[in-house]
């Protein structure tokens, strides 16, 4: 079987990036992570991944004058792990249509809110503001639009009377960490494609 390359894309701790790699030791799944690269120098989840021995890097967005200089900057990273796929994992930076149209297909993100309902940040705060009865999260192809692409897969969890953000947040990570291997393996098979 010929698996699929994916570069992960972090800014923080990267624990659905953990949850990929995890995924991706299995003989019998349909991709492999070739590196991961994070939009801070800090960013804890590239020592997670080194100790799982995949390749890191980091570019940090604030050594760059535009998001253009930033984005070839990753770019040139990407050139060297080829990836099939790039998977955003936390990656806190909006993207640019000229990356997002150029990686159009291949560029996935999981999202914490039943897209298209509660786009952006503080989407626990935005689903209980709003007395939602379910919440989840959202695996989609990206498009220049934010939270825009098209679904490949959701899971959702019931808001309890007596939730918190926190505590909503808590069971919706779970599921995040159970869809995204999921969904990316969807992609690898050719399963889920960009319309």
């Amino acid at each position: 079987m010929s698996k699929k390359r994916v570069a992960i894309l972090i800014s923080g701790r990267g624990s659905n990036m953990t949850a990929l790699i995890e995924a991706a030791r299995a003989p019998d799944y349909p991709a492999q992570i070739v590196g991961v690269l994070a939009s801070r120098p800090d960013a804890p989840g590239l020592a997670t991944a080194a100790t799982y021995g995949i390749p890191t890097a980091w570019r940090w967005h604030k050594d760059y004058p535009s998001r253009i200089g930033f984005e070839l900057a990753i770019d040139d990273v990407l050139k060297l792990w080829r990836p099939d796929i790039i998977a955003l994992a936390g990656f806190m930076r909006m993207l640019t249509p000229e990356f997002t149209n150029k990686w159009a297909g291949k560029l996935i993100n999981i999202h914490p809110s039943l897209l298209p309902l509660h786009k952006g940040l503080h989407t626990h705060e935005q689903a209980l503001r709003d007395g939602v009865k379910e919440h989840g999260c959202t695996v989609h192809f990206v498009t220049p639009g934010m939270d825009e692409g098209p679904t490949i897969l959701q899971a959702r969890v019931p808001v309890l009377p007596d939730d918190t953000p926190e505590t909503l947040a808590e069971r919706v990570l779970v599921e995040e960490h159970r869809i995204y291997p999921e969904a990316l393996a969807m992609v690898a098979r050719g399963e889920a494609t960009y319309p």
